[in-house]
């Protein structure tokens, strides 16, 4: 597949900052240019932005309906009512129930948690999570990353006795739940400056009003912080503003004193001892967080991230990694048959979307289905499978910046239930109307996708010589950490860059080991899937290359290296 390039372009005032940034602060004119990029004006901002101060955290009572949720929290816990942490089943929510439960545990021992069975119960507040509540006793329920559409469910649990803070960050719908308190900085009248916690940020808020209201150490409050940063990491939501300051003081803190869950998962995990960042909660920590909800229950990923019992936390963490395991073989399946299934389709290639459906495949991975064929075909797609009766479910992903939810919001009249975000989002429907949806899904993404958003695309930072790749702004990179979207892992481009001595493919021909030079400098690397390339390169050839500067380790010998991300040859 071909891959677009997208040098980034500074404006006259960008790059009038980035020469001042770089003389006041007596780093490199590209050092300079990286922090101009991403806002950064003067010297203060950069040490600002580089050391992020959680004095800067917004006020959690400006947020709508907070002083309301605190005064409700505040007498359910001084008259011992008994409440409920309810919570979704993936890392956002699972991560947001943990971090609620382990903080009011410190308040009240009359708490329970309830995660929603993904397959019987569906995303969201169900029926059945409200009848446990009452035969549970609970007058006070917390809803943590759902609840923002659970209009009729909010109504029965008014007629149950019970009241409900709902905590979400999902896009709210034209009316909202009558309740206590709806927490989400998405609603129209809420004017909290910050629009992009994940949902455990929003929960983390509630937990935050609370300990300023009854002058609790906001050390306790922060303790809490690895839960968070997990929660920023796996829900894709933006690394910046308070993300951004969140999930740097989250990983200091799971780097420092790690719970005993979490410990125990990065035992199972081979990450144990290493210094964890962003891309250990994207690739080792989140996805096996996640499979407990995918194929077993994610209650159980509860259980691992609040105790304290560490004999007890290694056995629920090697349950959670033979889930993941689990998943992994059920992802493997549903994509393949999918693709096979594509590949019958002689209208494919031409198509704006895909949308598949089985009903053997199993519910639990066919979101990761969808982003595999995302990756494959480059086009929003939707992966459904059967649900109960003749109710069929499933996810939605898209390409860049093209809105998903939009265009499953426009066959909102097809649907039974729906959900998500700009770029992901859940739905269901009557098996009958699919051929109607696939078929209005299809025109509306024809009419509404742009060319450029059909083809992949690489955002580069700049265009390096290979000399600017050293230690000294490896440093510097390390500082704009923890990257995420809105503050991406800068993307450098080297051009005519040939084979120094060993340029070579490996593991059997599949990847490529990269030993280039500029005919000055010379630099290792490594490009996953592009073993192809060898050739090209041992004849004496050119290319051009995209590729991230990274620490590679072998032997007790730490270098830097590229690590490719795409490679185009040179005749």
């Amino acid at each position: 597949m071909n891959i677009n390039w997208h040098i980034k372009q500074l404006t006259a005032e960008e790059n009038a900052a980035a020469e001042r940034l770089s003389n006041e602060l007596e780093i490199s004119p590209l050092a300079g240019r990286i922090l101009a990029g991403r806002g950064i004006r003067t010297a203060a901002e950069a040490r600002a932005y580089i050391r992020p101060s959680l004095d800067s955290l917004h006020d959690p009572f400006l947020m709508h309906d907070m002083g309301a949720a605190v005064d409700r929290l505040c007498r359910a816990i001084d008259s011992n009512e008994r409440i409920m942490v309810y919570g979704d089943y993936d890392v956002d929510g699972t991560t947001a129930v943990a971090l609620m439960y382990s903080f009011l545990r410190t308040q009240t021992d009359n708490l329970i948690y309830y995660i929603p069975d993904r397959y019987t119960e569906g995303y969201g507040i169900s029926t059945k999570g409200i009848d446990t509540a009452k035969a549970e006793g609970c007058s006070l329920v917390i809803a943590l990353d759902c609840g923002i559409k659970a209009v009729d469910k909010m109504e029965y649990a008014s007629q149950l006795g019970i009241d409900f803070i709902i905590c979400d960050h999902h896009t709210p719908g034209a009316v909202l739940p009558k309740t206590v308190a709806v927490l989400n900085m998405k609603r129209a009248d809420c004017l909290y400056p910050f629009k992009e916690l994940s949902g455990c940020g929003v929960g983390f808020k509630l937990v935050q009003a609370y300990a300023q209201r009854r002058g609790i150490d906001p050390q306790e409050v922060y303790r809490l912080l690895p839960l968070l940063a997990m929660s920023i990491a796996s829900d894709i939501v933006p690394v910046t503003g308070e993300n951004r300051i969140l999930a740097f003081y989250g990983l200091r803190a799971l780097n420092a004193f790690p719970s005993v869950g979490l410990q125990a998962i990065m035992q199972v995990a081979g990450i144990e001892g290493k210094t964890i960042n962003i891309s250990d909660l994207v690739y080792k920590i989140g996805p096996r967080i996640n499979a407990a909800g995918r194929i077993k229950s994610g209650a159980e990923a509860v259980r691992l991230l609040i105790t304290d019992d560490a004999e007890a936390a290694l056995r629920f963490a090697q349950d959670i990694d033979s889930y993941n395991q689990d998943r992994r073989d059920f992802d493997s399946k549903t994509t393949d048959e999918a693709l096979e299934q594509l590949a019958k389709d002689p209208m494919n290639s031409s198509k704006f979307t895909t949308v598949v459906y089985s009903p053997d495949w199993h519910k639990g991975v066919v979101g990761i289905a969808a982003s595999r064929l995302t990756e494959t075909y480059y086009r929003p797609t939707i992966v459904l499978t059967a649900g109960e009766d003749d109710i069929i479910s499933g996810s939605a992903r898209s390409v860049s910046d093209f809105d998903i939810y939009t265009a499953i919001d426009s066959c909102r009249d097809l649907l039974t239930n729906f959900g998500g975000h700009k770029y992901a989002a859940g739905l269901s429907m009557h098996l009958k109307d699919l051929p109607e949806f696939q078929r209005r899904f299809e025109q509306y993404v024809a009419e509404h996708i742009t060319p450029e958003q059909q083809c992949p695309t690489l955002d580069v930072e700049a265009e390096v010589e290979l000399s600017d790749m050293n230690w000294k702004m490896y440093k510097i990179l390390q500082c704009l950490e923890p990257f995420g979207p809105g503050n991406e892992r800068p993307l450098f481009l080297c051009r005519n860059l040939i084979n120094n001595r060993n340029s070579r493919a490996v593991s059997d021909g599949k990847h490529l080991h990269l030993d280039l030079t500029d005919c000055v400098v010379a630099m290792d690397g490594i490009a996953f899937g592009q073993g192809d390339k060898a050739m090209h390169l041992q004849n004496g050839k050119s290319i051009d290359i995209c590729f991230y500067l990274e620490e590679n380790s072998f032997r007790g010998r730490t270098t830097l290296q590229m690590n490719a991300q795409d490679i185009k040859l040179n005749e």
